[in-house]
C-alpha cells in the first residue's frame, strides 16, 4: 500500500484552526488526525466533537479521530454524528472493546483500536475481524513532540503478520515522535499510515508540502 500521512492538528495553530486544516489538505495530507484527549485517560485535554463538527466543513480528506477518553461509549455517536470518517479506541478505555468496535460499525464508521507502549499486541488477536485500523503508538498518548520508542517497532511488525494472517484490509498506524528518519522505519516494519504533528507544521503554512514530503521518503 503507498504511504499516507495523516497529520495531528494537536500540533496547528489552534487560534486559526480552519485555516491550518486547510492548509495542510492542500499540501498533501491524505487524512487529518484528530486527537481526543480527556485530561483522565491521558494527561491533557484537547477538543470535543464542537470542534470535529466545525473543521468538517474545512475538509475533504477523512477525519481520522482518535479518542483518549474514558469512558469512550457514551461519546461515540457524538464523535459519528460531527463528522468523524474513523475512530480509534483504546481497549483499556471500556469494559468491552469487541462491543465499543461494533457500534463504530453501526454508525457507518471505520473502526480502529489503539496499541499504548504498554499494551501487548494480543490485545488485537479476537478483533481484527471488527477492525479498518490498528494504529500503534509510539509514545505515550498525551502530549506532541516526544521522542519515538524504538521497541514498538517490534509491535509494528507483529502487528502487519497479523493484518497479513487475517486476508482482511486493515491500515496499519503509527503515532509518535515520526519524523523523516522514524517514518522510514515505521515504514519497513509495516505502517502505511503515518500520524505526523511537529513534523509537518514546523516553519508554517509555507512549509507544509516540504515537511510531508520528507516524512513518505
Amino acid at each position: 500500500m503507498p504511504v499516507r500521512i495523516a497529520p495531528s492538528i494537536l500540533s496547528a495553530d489552534f487560534s486559526r484552526l480552519g485555516a491550518e486544516v486547510e492548509a495542510v489538505e492542500k499540501a498533501g495530507a491524505d487524512l487529518i488526525h484528530v486527537d481526543v484527549m480527556d485530561g483522565h485517560f491521558v494527561p491533557n485535554i484537547t477538543i470535543g466533537p464542537m470542534v470535529v463538527k466545525a473543521i468538517r466543513p474545512h475538509v475533504k480528506k477523512p477525519l481520522d479521530v482518535h479518542l483518549m477518553i474514558a469512558p469512550v461509549d457514551p461519546y461515540i455517536e457524538a464523535f459519528c454524528e460531527a463528522g468523524a470518517d474513523g475512530l480509534t479506541v483504546h481497549p483499556e478505555s471500556g469494559p468491552h472493546v469487541h462491543r465499543t468496535l461494533q457500534h463504530i460499525r453501526a454508525c457507518g464508521k471505520r473502526p480502529g483500536v489503539v496499541l499504548n507502549p504498554g499494551t501487548p499486541i494480543d490485545a488485537i488477536d479476537n478483533l481484527l475481524d471488527l477492525l479498518d485500523l490498528v494504529l500503534v503508538m509510539t509514545v505515550n498518548p498525551g502530549f506532541g513532540g516526544q521522542t519515538f520508542i524504538d521497541s514498538q517497532l517490534r509491535k509494528i511488525e507483529a502487528a502487519a503478520e497479523r493484518i497479513a494472517r487475517s486476508g482482511r484490509v486493515i491500515d496499519l498506524e503509527v503515532d509518535g515522535g515520526i519524523t523523516p528518519e522514524t517514518a522510514k522505519r515505521a515504514i519497513d516494519a509495516g505502517a502505511n499510515i503515518l500520524v505526523a504533528g511537529t513534523s509537518v507544521f514546523r516553519g508554517g503554512a509555507e512549509r507544509y508540502a516540504r515537511n510531508i514530503a520528507a516524512l513518505r521518503g
